[in-house]
């Protein structure tokens, strides 16, 4: 028998491994502690973390109505495109598969917080820039709210990053949430005077 309490209105995180607490403990990740702060601040909300690591665009795209459909979310964090950073994968594709995941979302009413990242300048100045400028662009494109990069502030701080040089530590993760929640916060509070 399903009981069913006040209907929680539910956050989709929707991303890669840096978003999945990658190389430490799942609670100790953002998504949890984004949970954690809800319950004090918003408790009408509840957190779903779908993220995969190692997850592209393109993977991403591909779950991305089932998750939809099974989840129903206010609110999805799109949290995607490391990984096709970090193979080379072309930006156009990139920017097709974040605009697929973004109307797919916007059909089904949710309303999509979506992330930003950089990638290391490794990749030559043309891709660098190009892939920075992805998420500007469809932030613009179809009015969303923007974190401009997600490791904001821990990204190149060897005291925050693990041994691999790429993922965030435990003692980031709250700064991670920092950066998110400065951009979801005012979402929340729409949804509360909704």
């Amino acid at each position: 028998m399903m009981i069913h309490s006040v209907q929680a209105a539910t956050i989709v995180v929707h991303g890669d491994s840096l978003s999945a607490a990658y190389g430490i403990p799942r609670e100790q990740g953002w998504a949890t502690l984004l949970e954690l702060r809800l319950k004090q601040q918003y408790p009408g909300y509840k957190v779903v973390n779908t993220s995969i690591s190692g997850e592209t665009t393109s993977g991403g795209s591909s779950r991305m109505a089932a998750v939809l459909q099974q989840h129903k979310p206010d609110i999805v964090i799109l949290e995607l495109g490391a990984n096709d950073g970090l193979r080379g994968l072309p930006i156009r594709d990139m920017h097709a598969n974040l605009a697929s995941m973004i109307r797919t979302s916007q059909q089904t009413h949710a309303r999509v917080l979506l992330v930003g990242m950089m990638i290391p300048p490794n990749y030559g100045p043309k891709y660098t820039k190009e892939f920075s400028a992805t998420y500007p662009a469809l932030a613009q494109e179809f009015k969303l709210p923007l974190v401009k990069f997600l490791l904001d502030g821990v990204a190149g701080q060897p005291e925050f990053i693990q041994d691999d040089g790429l993922h965030p530590k435990a003692n980031a993760q709250e700064k991670i949430l920092d950066n998110v929640w400065h951009s979801l916060e005012p979402l929340l509070r729409s949804s509360q005077s909704r």
